[in-house]
């Protein structure tokens, strides 16, 4: 990416901020357009430390205008896709949002760079294309069998670059990584959420019977493996990127509070959402041909994690407390869920 001006798209959210600062700190001659919408997830606070360098330029603005976005596309060698509605629990409230961002926005983003040269085009999925297995790990070659609406709205956006790849020639390569955490997490995903209810000393509403098993990457790695992927990726192919640390969500929650020295009567059982798949597993043989593998293990990366929370209160509280949207969101699908 040396000399290279990319646009990446969300890049206030989680995953964009942070390969922001990634890509940054690895390429001193690089140049970064981030194009974000700012709904309630975008958060310039994530960006502060690179929102006066010259190689920065932020854009506020919708991937689902066309004209902004070819505007943007005409100048730019190339993209990375993270632009979307990602939270399971609000496509299951409001699924319409999820198809026009996801959808929608990523046609969007395709037919402007059918009218332009691109260098590379990295469509950022997830490993809930899939849907739920209980034994094995999905390939790249599987097909993909969607539980919920953002599933569905991320698998149609897959099935779409696809399309643009076969009859446009657009070098589009797809990743699929499997749950990210790491610092600058939006506080209503599950371990930023836990983390800073425990700090709080609030509930820790955990679906079920919280075994549902999750493999969990930490956005470091994540931001490693993109970038691996635009040097060395072949267009046209799908990579899952996942860490192999399979967990069930009750220990995940039992590890943050024993992080925090909090007790486990904080953890309180709910009753599951409608939909939720029990175990996301990825095979990552593709991408460790590449010669990737996550630096990171779960043990480690959590710890760091949780204090990234701890040390840095004042970014979650101005969310959580200063935030009517999260406190409404919280309040309606999270603290007023019957215990099961």
């Amino acid at each position: 990416m040396r000399g290279k001006t990319i646009l990446v798209t969300g890049g206030a959210g989680f995953i964009g901020s942070n390969f922001i600062h990634y890509v940054l700190g690895r390429y001193p001659d690089c140049r970064v357009v981030n194009l974000d919408k700012l709904t309630y997830a975008g958060n310039l606070d994530n960006l502060r430390a690179v929102e006066t360098d010259a190689r920065y330029e932020f854009v506020q603005g919708d991937i689902c205008d066309k004209n902004l976005v070819r505007k943007i596309i005409g100048r730019v060698d190339g993209v990375v896709h993270l632009a979307a509605e990602t939270h399971v629990d609000r496509s299951i409230m409001d699924a319409g949002a999820f198809v026009m961002t996801d959808f929608f926005g990523s046609f969007v983003l395709f037919e402007a760079c059918r009218h332009a040269e691109m260098d590379f085009f990295i469509h950022v999925s997830t490993d809930e294309v899939y849907g739920s297995r209980t034994t094995g790990f999905f390939k790249e070659s599987d097909p993909l069998n969607p539980s919920s609406p953002y599933a569905a709205s991320k698998a149609g956006a897959d099935r779409l670059a696809h399309a643009y790849r076969v009859t446009y020639g657009l070098p589009i390569i797809i990743v699929r990584p499997s749950n990210n955490y790491g610092p600058y997490q939006y506080p209503e995903k599950f371990i930023p959420l836990f983390t800073s209810n425990a700090l709080e000393d609030k509930t820790l509403p955990l679906y079920g019977k919280g075994l549902n098993v999750r493999d969990w990457l930490h956005v470091a790695d994540n931001c490693r493996a993109i970038d691996l992927i635009i040097h060395r990726g072949t267009p046209g192919e799908v990579y899952n990127i996942g860490a192999n640390e399979e967990i069930p969500n009750i220990e995940v929650a039992e590890r943050i509070v024993a992080l925090l020295g909090k007790s486990k009567s904080l953890i309180r059982l709910v009753s599951d959402r409608p939909g939720h798949d029990l175990r996301y597993a990825l095979d990552c043989q593709k991408i460790r041909n590449l010669g990737w593998k996550p630096e990171r293990d779960f043990a480690g990366g959590l710890e760091q994690t949780v204090r990234w929370y701890q040390q840095n209160s004042e970014w979650w509280i101005k969310i959580k407390e200063r935030s009517e949207e999260f406190k409404n969101f919280y309040h309606t699908y999270y603290r007023d869920r019957k215990s099961s």
